[in-house]
């Protein structure tokens, strides 16, 4: 079973397109097309139904994904293994949520990229559930996500911890006021965002079963959004804290219970750790103080 054909195939089922697929791997269809049929042949069952919207995975297909994708990760990390003579080099893909971004990790990515220049160090935002999911199924390296998380596949350290406050337009002083608003909208990042979730508890807790989400894409979106009186968010206080100062929004203490939240930095169990990842962790660590623990 060749690893280039694993890798098309997991490009395949993750896009549900040939098409797409061919346009991520730098090839043509027609190739992408021959690589899913021979591997096909060579397995002995169908792994894609084909349709006119594109293509999705069959039973045989779904049981095989997780194998193909920690195959062509072990083959990658072999070689990266051989090639690891102990002076961090080479590529780290890493994520991270947007929020983190904004408060933690200027300092982190300066350093390693001032004392580790070989280092090809890319970095992707997104929600804490599909930055989960890319470094459980080989994607990333490694990624910055909002704790709780229990996966059995994934090492998971405790970087910073975070004040979570909901956000409101500045018109709305207390939260009191929020109950009585018709028709409330919650601005929040796509679904699988942890803020999201945790924001819809809190205000079911409140009794308010209705709010209307609006989702968007980038932070300085949602705080313009809010700042605008089109709804309430819940972000960590540092990146609204400037809004707050201006006028533009108020922020809402909240109980330490559901105010308090993690930022873990996440990485497969199995996963070869490169002295690049060794060296990003150990800038990490050294940024974040005592905080960061291993669990």
């Amino acid at each position: 079973m060749d690893v280039a054909d694993l890798k098309v195939f997991e490009a395949v089922a993750r896009h549900g397109s040939m098409n797409r697929a061919a346009t991520e791997l730098h090839t043509v269809q027609s190739n992408v097309t021959a690589r899913i049929r021979s591997l096909e042949r060579e397995v002995g069952v169908a792994l894609f139904q084909r349709h006119v919207r594109g293509v999705s995975l069959t039973p045989a297909g779904q049981r095989m994904l997780p194998y193909a994708a920690r195959i062509a990760k072990l083959v990658a990390d072999a070689r990266v293994a051989a090639l690891d003579d102990g002076l961090p080099g080479g590529a780290l893909a890493l994520g991270t949520l947007e929020t983190t971004v904004a408060l933690r990790l200027s300092p982190i990515l300066s350093n390693f990229a001032r004392t580790y220049p070989q280092v090809r160090l890319s970095l992707i935002t997104g929600t804490s559930s599909s930055l989960t999911a890319d470094v459980a199924e080989c994607r990333l390296d490694g990624a910055f996500v909002a704790g709780p998380l229990d996966h059995p596949a994934l090492h998971t350290e405790t970087v910073f911890q975070e004040e979570l406050v909901l956000v409101t337009p500045r018109t709305l002083r207390s939260l009191e006021q929020l109950k009585s608003v018709q028709d409330l909208k919650t601005i929040v990042f796509q679904f699988g965002c942890s803020y999201r979730q945790r924001l819809e508890a809190l205000l079911a807790d409140m009794g308010i079963l209705t709010a209307v989400p609006l989702e968007f894409g980038s932070l300085d979106a949602i705080i313009a959004c809010v700042s605008a009186g089109i709804g309430v968010t819940l972000l960590p206080r540092g990146v609204v804290s400037s809004a707050a100062e201006q006028d533009l929004v108020t922020i809402h203490a909240l109980a330490a219970d559901k105010g308090r939240v993690e930022t873990l930095f996440i990485r497969r169990h199995d996963a070869y750790v490169s002295s690049a990842m060794q060296a990003f962790v150990d800038i990490a660590r050294s940024e974040a103080g005592p905080l960061m623990v291993a669990a």
